[in-house]
């Protein structure tokens, strides 16, 4: 897997990036709800963007 970036500029958009680093100490059958969570916080965090 290729290195994640340490700061992306949002706070929002790195706690997302912080919970997918941590993928590789979890078991793979719960790696699907971190997805889900991941892509729920990125939708929400560009849904406000949008309403800007």
């Amino acid at each position: 897997m290729s290195e994640l970036p340490e700061e992306t500029g949002d706070e929002r958009v790195d706690a997302v990036v912080a919970r997918l680093a941590g993928l590789g100490a979890l078991p793979v059958n719960e790696h699907v709800a971190v997805f889900d969570d991941a892509f729920a916080g990125l939708e929400e965090t560009l849904g406000s963007v949008d309403g800007q």
